[in-house]
């Protein structure tokens, strides 16, 4: 991710990440919105992305509150963090030019349960972007385990007057 690909007028907190606050990993940046009252920051807490070739990786830290009663991550935690990186992997990795959009669609597919200790990436790429629709799939993983694979589709509105 560069600050050319993202659009530095969205609600977004983005900046750099340095390395020594990132477990010595380059290149991530804070994918969080300027108002933590919102759902993204307020449920979620806080996330980090970075580009990885034609796909993007967005990352959230589970904490207890995150959790089912099976001591799991909750099913709706893991969508939450999916819905959140189709537009993170729209400002990465695409045109970034779409003001206020809509997930229209989103398909999944729950494979293992989330461990709560680890980190919880979703790893996005983009299947094909036209003017107004984006579609996307991917794998939210945790290290080599995959723990849901989906794809989605984004609208693109127009910025309102």
């Amino acid at each position: 991710m560069s600050s050319a690909s993202v659009n530095m007028n969205a609600p977004f907190d983005y900046k750099a990440i340095d390395p020594s606050d990132a477990d010595g990993e380059e290149g991530w940046y804070s994918w969080n919105l300027v108002d933590e009252t919102r759902y993204n920051t307020a449920v979620l807490g806080s996330m980090r992305a970075r580009r990885e070739g034609d796909r993007c990786r967005l990352r959230m830290f589970p904490e207890r509150k995150h959790t089912n009663l099976g001591d799991n991550i909750h099913g709706a935690v893991t969508l939450g963090l999916i819905d959140i990186a189709l537009f993170a992997t729209m400002h990465a990795c695409g045109s970034g030019e779409a003001g206020p959009s809509v997930t229209v669609e989103l398909s999944s597919q729950f494979v293992d349960a989330g461990d709560p200790a680890e980190p919880l990436d979703a790893v996005t790429e983009i299947v094909r972007e036209t003017g107004r629709m984006l579609f996307l799939r991917g794998q939210a993983v945790q290290g080599d385990r995959i723990i849901a694979s989906y794809s989605g589709i984004v609208r693109k509105m127009k910025a309102r007057r």
